[in-house]
């Protein structure tokens, strides 16, 4: 189990120290499953404690739940995640096959603890990369995060900077620890290729940039984009990322919220929150129909860094107000913008601002066909 985030563990590195209890998800098998992966590891701690188990295998358009209606053709391998001696799996994955590589493009977690990767809507992947398929020169360079990067490579067929799996940061249970490389070894030969030395310095740039406030983060970010027309796309789950690199410089916490249809009782809630704890500011992620996470950061300090500016936080202006840099295209909790100078001087916003004292929640704010 988790404990409440207060802020004397802000320089702990461990993001499971970060985390707030879940309202009403955390099922009692889910702490089972943890205590089965516990002594399980105690006798084992030179291998991968989890293996993929293969469930299903086909073309993108007999996976109807991922939403890749524009990609019918590309193939698809759906696996559980599975840990020894327990029944149940402990995640679902569905990799796209692109050569001899697998990119993961969609993942469910079905534990107590968070896994590998987060979980988000299936939609927001496919209706971004549809839109900057459509809009985005054949030339441009988009920049992400590593696994975004790759997602969007394999859809687009545009560049990125970060074509190997990079496993960073690598999100795993505390009990996981002693399993690191034996983990990052197992991924590789998951995905097809191991990561690149070269690409891991300049992730590390980028996500330096990130935590650096917004002009020079900014800065940083155009020199690793050199002279060509680049996106920068960034999700809100980065903010969960960024916070197990960078636990001293960016202070993150999350907890998830079920929708009753009682929304302005969902914000009261958010707001005695962060009255209680101290947070600084926050805002929202729709998982689903009935479930949303809300990301807190703990301090203004947080609050200033480049990756707070570009999303919709209660305690600034929204990203659509600003000039630079230009926002061109929001989806779900993908939010896009275009960094270089050149573009910059040539190019005018386009997206609406939100209403006054709209709450913001990360979820389909702009139509698909608002990119330039």
């Amino acid at each position: 189990m988790t404990t409440p985030l207060t802020t004397d563990q802000r320089a702990q590195p461990r993001w499971s120290d970060r985390l707030l209890p879940s309202l009403g998800i955390l099922l009692v098998t889910g702490g089972l499953v943890l205590l089965t992966w516990y002594a399980w590891l105690i006798l084992t701690p030179d291998t991968s404690p989890y293996r993929y188990q293969q469930t299903a295998t086909g073309k993108a358009g007999e996976f109807p739940e991922l939403e890749l209606d524009a990609w019918p053709d590309l193939a698809i391998h759906q696996y559980d995640i599975r840990v020894e001696e327990t029944e149940q799996p402990v995640a679902q994955a569905w990799f796209g096959q692109h050569a001899n590589q697998q990119i993961l493009l969609n993942w469910k977690n079905l534990a107590g603890e968070q896994l590998l990767a987060l979980d988000q809507k299936a939609s927001e992947l496919s209706t971004l990369a549809a839109a900057i398929d459509k809009h985005a020169p054949r030339d441009a360079l988009l920049l992400g995060w590593w696994d975004t990067s790759r997602q969007l490579a394999l859809l687009t067929g545009r560049d990125v900077l970060f074509h190997t799996p990079l496993h960073q940061p690598l999100i795993i249970p505390q009990a996981w620890q002693t399993h690191e490389q034996a983990i990052r070894a197992y991924e590789d030969q998951q995905a097809g290729i191991a990561a690149d030395p070269q690409e891991q310095q300049l992730f590390q740039r980028f996500t330096q940039s990130l935590v650096n406030p917004l002009t020079e983060g900014l800065d940083e970010l155009r020199q690793l984009a050199g002279t060509r027309d680049t996106y920068l796309v960034v999700h809100v789950s980065d903010l969960y990322k960024l916070g197990l690199l960078y636990p001293d410089k960016f202070g993150v916490a999350y907890k998830h919220y079920r929708m009753t249809g009682n929304l302005h009782g969902m914000i009261s809630h958010l707001k005695t929150e962060m009255g209680t704890r101290g947070y600084y500011t926050y805002t929202l992620q729709s998982l689903s129909d009935d479930l949303i996470r809300a990301f807190f950061l703990i301090d203004e300090a947080s609050a200033n860094t480049l990756l707070a500016k570009l999303l919709p936080f209660t305690s600034q202006p929204s990203p659509l107000e600003r000039t630079t840099p230009q926002l061109i295209y929001q989806q779900g909790g993908y939010w896009v913008y275009r960094i270089t100078e050149k573009a910059l001087e040539q190019r005018q916003p386009t997206a609406a601002p939100y209403e006054a004292g709209q709450e913001h929640m990360t979820d389909s704010t702009l139509p698909a066909d608002q990119v330039q």
